[in-house]
C-alpha cells in the first residue's frame, strides 16, 4: 500500500512513505520525529507507526533521522528536525503535498523537537505554516523535576524519575556527579524561578491529578552547577520556557499525555500556555499509559493496548 523512499534533506537521512493509489488532490503530510532522549532510537525502530499513520490516514509521511547524542552534540539533533522540516516545506509539492496541510509529530524528545522546530518557524514569512503538531508525552522543561507527577511516578519502569535525569546529563554530555544537584532543584537560581514559577508551577495541575504531592524543601542554587548545566534554560532544550510572543503563534496543537509517566505534567503545563495564549489545543490522557508504549506499537504480544489507542487518535486528529 505505500511507496518507501530513503533521501537525504541537506545531508538530513529521512524516510518517506507514500500511499501508492493516486490521489484526487495533494495529500496532507507527516513530519515524524521519533523519541528516544535524543539518544537512542532510529528511523527503523519507529517505521510500523511510520507506516500505520501513512496508510490509516492517507497522508504521506516523512520519518526524520536526526543525528544522536553525546555522539553529535546538543543541539545538533534540534538542528537536524529544523533542517528537514524546512526542506520538506520548501519541497513538499514534488511529494504530491499541499504545502498548507502539513503536520508535525513526535514522541518524548521527539515532541521536544517538534515543538522547538515549530517556534522555530514561526516568524519565518518565506516558507509555509506548519498546520498542526502532535505532541505525544512530551519532555518540555529542565527546571522542575519534582512537579506531582514526577513523585508521583519517581520509579515507575522505563523512565523513572532518577533514570530521566541520568539521560539529560549524558545527553547533555556532562559529568554524572550533576545528577543529584538537578534532581534538588540547585541548578535554578532564584531569578530564573522567579520568571518561570508562573508558568512551572504545581498549583497549575488539576487537583484530582496531584493528590499525595508534597511541596518539595527549597534548595538554594549552586553557581558552578548553574553554569555547568544553563543549556537547559535554553527554549530548545525547554520549550516550554517560550515567550508568550512566540507560543502565541503556534498551530493547532494535539497533546497526549499518559498517567504512570514522570512527564505527566509537562504535557498539561504547556497545555495550559497554549490555551492561555488562545492556540486550539486538543489533549488526550491515557490512565493506564506509561512512558515509551508507542515505541512497541505493531509488535503483537510486545505491544500495550495503550500503543494502539494512542496512534488511531494520532490518525484520526490528522484527518
Amino acid at each position: 500500500q505505500l511507496f518507501t523512499k530513503d533521501q537525504h534533506f541537506n545531508e538530513v537521512p529521512v524516510r518517506i512513505y507514500l500511499p501508492r493509489l493516486p490521489s484526487a488532490s495533494k495529500r496532507r503530510a507527516v513530519i515524524f520525529i521519533h523519541g528516544g532522549c535524543g539518544m537512542f532510537g532510529s528511523i527503523r525502530s519507529y517505521e510500523k507507526v511510520c507506516q500505520y499513520i501513512a496508510r490509516e490516514s492517507d497522508s504521506v509521511v516523512v520519518s526524520v533521522g536526526y543525528r544522536l547524542a553525546p555522539e553529535h552534540k546538543y543541539p545538533g539533533q534540534n538542528l537536524d528536525c529544523l533542517t528537514a522540516t524546512v526542506h520538506f516545506l520548501e519541497t513538499a509539492e514534488n511529494y504530491g503535498v499541499d504545502p498548507d496541510r502539513i503536520i508535525i509529530c513526535g514522541d518524548s524528545a521527539g515532541a521536544t523537537f517538534s515543538t522547538s522546530v515549530c517556534q522555530e518557524l514561526v516568524n519565518r514569512t518565506d516558507i509555509p505554516k506548519i498546520r498542526a503538531q502532535v505532541m505525544i508525552y512530551p519532555y518540555l522543561q529542565g527546571l522542575n523535576f519534582n512537579l506531582p507527577s514526577y513523585q508521583k511516578n519517581a520509579f515507575i519502569p522505563v523512565l523513572s524519575q532518577k533514570r530521566l535525569i541520568h539521560f539529560i546529563i549524558k545527553y547533555l554530555n556532562k559529568d554524572s556527579a550533576l545528577e543529584e544537584a538537578l534532581l534538588a532543584g540547585s541548578h535554578v537560581p532564584e531569578s530564573i524561578n522567579l520568571k518561570y514559577g508562573k508558568w512551572i508551577n504545581p498549583d497549575l495541575i488539576p487537583d484530582k491529578l496531584k493528590q499525595g504531592y508534597k511541596s518539595p524543601l527549597s534548595t538554594p542554587c549552586v553557581a558552578q552547577v548553574y553554569e555547568e548545566v544553563k543549556e537547559v534554560f535554553e527554549t530548545t532544550f525547554s520549550p516550554l520556557l517560550a515567550e508568550d510572543s512566540v507560543v502565541c503563534c503556534l498551530p493547532d496543537t494535539c497533546i497526549i499525555t499518559c498517567e504512570h509517566d514522570v512527564l505527566r505534567d509537562d504535557g498539561l503545563l504547556y497545555k495550559k500556555r497554549l490555551e492561555d495564549n488562545n492556540v486550539k489545543v486538543t489533549w488526550y490522557h491515557l490512565e493506564e499509559g506509561v512512558h515509551g508504549v508507542l515505541g512497541l506499537f505493531g509488535y503483537r504480544i510486545f505491544s500495550f493496548p495503550s500503543s494502539n489507542k494512542i496512534v488511531n487518535y494520532v490518525v484520526n486528529f490528522i484527518k
